[in-house]
């Protein structure tokens, strides 16, 4: 007898699956009847978990961010140098979403770009969070007098800002070009950011 999935893992399955088509496809032209049949599943059982497909596609960009913050947090409690974490989260920051795209042969603005509001109001606060995990680093740094005193909070916005060109939003992976070259660019650019605020 067949055990039927759980809701859980069948909506991670959706997830999974409109990962692979929107690289394939793009938003536009993917449809619930390609994501059931992607996962193996009717299309009715498609909207028992999701009510559309814009859903699946912003909670499939939210899952990313999610598994994002994970690595973020599990950097910021390492047992390493506050400097050196910090970098690592900078680096972090840029290369998941890199690799999270690789198989995208668009941009992610271009493949989602019928959600673009949406999608710019979520960054705001996905950029808001990572700020967050970021101000915490640089407020311990601080507290230990590696760090200048200022606003950690606002010196973590402006990091980000200055590592997000570096992000693959407007260019596709291939457009960016070698993950080692977009690693070494955000490895440099986060060195001269801590250069800055180092006592």
């Amino acid at each position: 007898m067949k055990h039927a999935a759980s809701p859980q893992s069948t909506r991670d399955a959706i997830l999974a699956a409109a990962d692979r088509l929107l690289g394939k496809y793009g938003y536009k032209k993917m449809t619930i009847e390609d994501l059931a049949n992607e996962v193996g599943i009717g299309k009715g059982s498609v909207y028992l978990h999701f009510e559309s497909k814009e859903e699946i596609a912003l909670s499939h960009v939210d899952a990313i961010i999610e598994r994002l913050k994970d690595s973020l947090r599990a950097i910021a409690a390492k047992n390493s140098g506050v400097e050196k974490r910090l970098c690592e989260m900078l680096i972090a920051r840029v290369i998941y979403r890199f690799d999270s795209v690789q198989h995208y042969s668009q941009s992610l603005n271009e493949l989602l770009s019928a959600l673009r509001t949406k999608l710019l109001d979520r960054r705001r606060k996905y950029f808001d969070e990572e700020a967050k995990l970021i101000a915490d680093v640089i407020e311990e740094g601080q507290k230990a007098g590696l760090f200048i005193k200022g606003d950690a909070m606002d010196l973590a916005k402006t990091f980000l800002s200055a590592t997000n060109s570096l992000l693959p939003y407007s260019l596709s992976a291939y457009e960016l070009g070698a993950r080692s070259k977009v690693e070494e660019r955000t490895r440099k650019t986060a060195s001269i950011l801590i250069r800055g605020i180092l006592k």
